[in-house]
């Protein structure tokens, strides 16, 4: 299944989870009226027994405990949800999982660190924050309502027990859920299932006050009638957690199928998720989490981290079993019960570059049009091969360490982001570092220097890799930090009063993913709109395009109606180069990305198609192509030759 289909079921099972969840209010409100009815005499019990309920019931009656009903789950749902608006930090933090950061000596730790970023770098997403759960089991999460927001949490377990084959299969995983809408929905079941099983929790509650009420007036009536409402309330509650896990389950369980041939997919390796999942077999501990709030993101975990009465009926992951069988037809049923993994070595602190002439072939970053074909273009969207997993993992190591630790920690990643806008003329650059010096943290203004002493280093192919691993230490920053860094960026790139399209792409895909963490927030998903409701923002798309590609021999013209033909039959025309600037660029863009899934392919082939009329793609075209698709939320995985 394609990333753009994927996106598009994610969306219909947030309408089936709305439906399912719907029909589990109405279960309740109906269980908790005739509790009410009959705790308080409103409902004679014998009447429930003659079936003639309709002739005495009290409909106003109803009515107040169907609204009381509601706005207990609403306000426990909405309450939930803003807990979790932070994104995938904020479910981390749930679970008490500490952050994992450079430099800290752990080389299993490292191990994990760099299996991430080979998969983001390979995918074309900024690399996500990954946070350490002290569990021995064996499990994993993705979380977060975009790849802006997302985290990766492991087990130490799962560090410790898995090989590095092992983990990359699990990575792969859970890379799937970030890029099929997975998250999304997860995160979402969190939130409004917590409302169906705060009803229970406001019988525990009643039960704790009316214990003590009865306590101190044995006699009282009242208090007996509150005891027996707060029983019943705390048995409608257990009826919520088994509606909700029903729920997670129905949801759940062919995503995770999904996802484990995703995982093949990308690593062309069944036996890395193959081997996890056996190894959690054959675990003393498998899958198995204590944290108290494991049962909220069951349906989030890589297995199944929870256990207990009906945890086949409720299971959130199909059995183990058949999840091997499925991508591994030959198993023969035994589980692994080997000795723990191997420790990692120091050779995971550093990667080292293979420097054969095949293999550095096969690493440079494509130029030629053959790797921009549409269709191309558009297959390789959410779906990396072993080819970019290969290519990504010779990329990080033949970075020069300077500007790969500069990424790896929030001031450096300011500084990287500076450097990567000042400007080629000597007199200009040197205006910029005035500029950073007075205005800049002092530290982001030092390391900014260190970095322009070693300009010659840095090659263009490595620009967009550091990008996406400079994105997940900038996340650390607080909010005023961050307001400044974005003021700095945009001076920089100002102070010429001209801005160049790799300055734009910086800017852009920096903005994009970290406006929606510290400014705007979670952004609403409005993927809404046909490409027919977009056509001038597609003319502007295209037209600026066609005007910024040095086309060779070729009128801009002919690379707009390349790229016209992709969409169909649009009354679009070109757009005079007078008449566009950036301004109108980024509000077409943010109308474009509110596309429904499938109607994203047609556009990413039109910019494809204008870019490749010439026959020739420069480095800068293939950026800006990928910051178009990193924009529309779709991301693009390096072009290799």
């Amino acid at each position: 299944m394609n990333f753009f289909k994927s996106q598009d079921i994610a969306r219909r099972n947030t309408t089936r989870l709305i439906v399912l969840f719907s029909l589990a209010v109405i279960s309740l409100i109906v269980l908790t009226n005739i509790l009410v009815m009959v705790v308080f005499g409103y409902l004679d019990p014998e009447t429930l027994n003659n079936g003639n309920i309709t002739a005495h019931f009290d409909w106003a009656r109803f009515a107040m405990v169907s609204i009381a009903v509601v706005s207990v789950v609403v306000f426990g749902s909405l309450y939930k949800v803003h807990a979790l608006s932070g994104g995938g930090a904020r479910v981390a933090e749930m679970m008490d999982a500490e952050l994992i950061v450079e430099d800290n000596g752990d080389l299993n730790k490292q191990k994990i660190l760099n299996v991430v970023e080979e998969m983001a770098i390979a995918s074309g997403t900024p690399v996500p924050p990954v946070y350490l759960l002290d569990e021995d089991g064996i499990n994993a999460f993705a979380a977060g309502y975009q790849a802006s927001d997302a985290v990766i949490g492991i087990t130490r377990g799962a560090i410790e027990k898995l090989s590095r084959e092992q983990l990359q299969g699990v990575i792969a995983h859970e890379f799937s859920h970030v890029f099929n809408g997975d998250m999304r929905l997860n995160i979402r079941l969190i939130g409004i299932l917590h409302g169906i099983t705060v009803i229970g929790l406001v019988g525990y509650y009643l039960l704790h006050i009316g214990g003590r009420s009865r306590s101190r007036r044995s006699k009282d009536s009242g208090a007996g009638g509150i005891l027996a409402l707060a029983i019943g309330l705390l048995v409608i509650g257990y009826a919520g957690t088994f509606f909700g896990n029903l729920i997670k389950a129905a949801v759940s369980r062919q995503r995770e199928f999904l996802a484990d041939a995703s995982a093949v997919q990308y690593t062309r390796n069944p036996d890395g998720i193959a081997g996890a999942l056996k190894r959690i077999g054959g675990d003393a501990t498998g899958s198995i989490m204590e944290n108290a709030h494991t049962a909220e993101i069951s349906h989030a975990l890589f297995s199944q981290g929870i256990s207990g009465f009906l945890s086949g009926l409720f299971a959130t992951h199909p059995p183990l079993g058949k999840r091997i069988q499925r991508v591994d037809p030959r198993w023969d049923g035994k589980f692994d019960f080997a000795p723990m993994a191997e420790p990692a070595t120091t050779a995971e602190q550093s990667a080292a570059p293979d420097n054969s002439e095949a293999a550095r072939a096969a690493a440079i970053l494509a130029t030629a049009a053959a790797a921009m074909q549409p269709d191309a273009v558009t297959s390789s969207i959410g779906q990396p091969g072993v080819e970019h997993l290969n290519y990504s993992r010779q990329l990080i190591a033949r970075i020069p360490d300077i500007f790969k630790q500069a990424a790896h920690e929030p001031c450096g990643a300011r500084a990287l982001i500076y450097f990567l806008v000042l400007d080629n003329d000597p007199d200009q650059r040197r205006q910029q570092l005035q500029h950073l010096m007075a205005h800049a943290d002092p530290g982001a203004y030092r390391e900014t220097v260190k970095l322009n002493l070693n300009v010659d280093q840095l090659e263009n192919e490595y620009r967009l890799a550091l990008i996406d691993m400079a994105l997940s230490s900038l996340r650390q920053l607080s909010k005023k930090q961050y307001q400044l860094f974005k003021k700095n960026l945009d001076a920089l790139i100002g102070m010429d009063e001209k801005i160049s399209l790799f300055e734009w792409v910086v800017q852009k895909i920096v903005t994009h993913h970290l406006d929606r963490i510290f400014e705007t927030g979670r952004s609403a998903e409005k993927n809404r709109l046909t490409l027919n409701k977009t056509q001038h923002a597609c003319a502007v798309l295209l037209s600026f395009l066609a005007h910024a590609g040095r086309q060779q021999s070729l009128a801009e013209r002919h690379a707009f109606e390349q790229g016209k033909q992709q969409l169909g039959d649009f009354n679009i025309a070109l757009q005079e180069k007078e008449t566009l600037n950036l301004k109108t660029l980024n509000q077409s863009l943010d109308q474009l990305v509110q596309l429904k899934p499938l109607e994203k392919p047609r556009l990413l082939k039109a910019c494809a198609a204008c870019i490749t009329a010439d026959r020739m793609v420069t480095t800068t075209e293939s950026e800006l192509l990928r910051a178009i698709a990193d924009i529309l939320d779709c991301p693009m995985p390096p072009l290799l030759v």
